[in-house]
């Protein structure tokens, strides 16, 4: 039977009438217009024309709009970090997510015109900087050519009108120019790729460079090492936004750890070096120490999981992972802890003996130096029924 739609009053519409009355603080949205009525007089004085849609209860919440800047002659690489974390579809976060996931908007200066990647291809973006300036998140994935010293004037001034307007701006290896530019780091710690550090401190002396952390959070201003600190970065938005059990499993899906320890120095002139037959033996301790957290760990235990001794595991994790076995199983506890923290139950000193630490004081020293903030305050912005 072929569906009716009246051109008058309709029985349905006052059937809603009716149902919103039954409920209180009820929203009537009409499908035509997507116009709101606040109030259940209005749409039972008002003439229907057409189909109408009653949502019932709270009206739903917006959905949080990032925005990431394109560019001639751009790398992929820290535009696609921005889209896979923010634009990618994520049922698996089904049943997870207390608010709606991120809408993603790529802008560049001229919308429609195509711009060049390193690699040989190239990209158009749909959308220009009015939108990036209105956006909630706004990311710059990096500049042109940061020795050049060129901001794109326009870009400047989109980044101030979102700042004004309180979004969040946040910038990825050398988008920190950017940034700076527009004066949004003065007297601000920020960082960036450790070959810019010197060049941003030079140009910019208002902002306080730290060429030694993977990314620096000022609240509505965050700034992100290199490429793939962009990674660390995204997924400690999320953290903010959703929490830790929804920042691993992006991770997770990303293939990548939820939160990494230590900050970019550990990087700087590092060598590559192959793999060897043996490190599967270090990923077999890893797996063990995971799954033992709880328990007192030890090199010597980790070293007999791992079927080596004590020098050659301490070489071959080493080489594996750029950090020590004891400070990667702190910073596995201190992440462990983060979905404790943001439950309602537990006392601190509880969580410090569940996740493996001796007590509460070396956990808050600990979760200190990974986090830069105590367990208190993580639990008092993250916990359930934080604002």
């Amino acid at each position: 039977m072929a569906e009716q739609h009246s051109t008058g009053p309709t029985t349905a519409a006052r059937a809603a009438v009716d149902a919103a009355n039954a409920v209180d603080g009820v929203d009537a949205v009409d499908a035509v217009t997507g116009t709101a009525a606040g109030a259940v007089g209005e749409i039972a004085a008002s003439t229907v024309t057409g189909p109408v849609a009653v949502s019932i209860g709270r009206r739903p919440e917006p959905v949080h709009e990032v925005a990431v800047y394109a560019f001639d002659g751009m790398t992929p690489f820290e535009l696609g970090v921005v889209v896979e974390v923010f634009g990618l579809a994520r049922p698996e976060l089904s049943g997870l997510l207390a608010a709606p996931w991120y809408g993603l908007r790529v802008c560049a200066d001229r919308p429609g015109t195509p711009l060049r990647s390193v690699g040989g291809f190239s990209l158009t973006a749909e959308h220009g900087l009015d939108d990036l300036a209105a956006a909630d998140t706004v990311v710059v994935p990096g500049v042109p050519n940061a020795f050049g010293g060129v901001v794109s004037p326009a870009l400047v001034e989109a980044l101030r009108t979102a700042h004004e307007r309180g979004a969040r701006i946040v910038s990825i290896c050398s988008g920190a120019f950017a940034l700076a530019a527009a004066g949004l780091l003065d007297g601000q710690e920020a960082t960036t790729h450790w070959r810019y550090a010197a060049l941003l401190r030079q140009r910019h002396p208002a902002v306080r460079v730290n060429p030694d952390v993977l990314y620096v959070d000022n609240g509505s201003v965050l700034t992100s090492a290199g490429s793939a600190a962009g990674i660390d970065l995204c997924l400690h938005l999320v953290r903010r936004d959703h929490g830790a059990k929804v920042a691993n499993s992006v991770a997770r899906r990303f293939v990548v750890p939820p939160h990494r320890d230590g900050g970019q120095a550990q990087f700087i002139e590092a060598a590559v070096r192959p793999v060897e037959e043996e490190d599967d033996g270090v990923a077999r301790s890893m797996q063990w120490a995971l799954d033992h957290l709880a328990d007192p760990l030890t090199v010597t235990g980790l070293a007999r999981a791992a079927r080596m001794s004590d020098r050659s595991y301490l070489r071959h994790f080493t080489a594996r992972n750029g950090t020590s076995p004891m400070r990667w199983v702190i910073s596995q506890r201190v992440a462990a802890s983060l979905p404790l923290l943001e439950a309602p139950d537990g006392t601190v000193e509880e969580i410090a003996g569940a996740v493996g630490f001796e007590s509460a004081a070396t956990f808050r020293h600990h979760f200190g130096r990974v986090m830069r903030t105590s367990p208190t305050a993580y639990r008092r912005s993250f916990g359930r029924g934080a604002a």
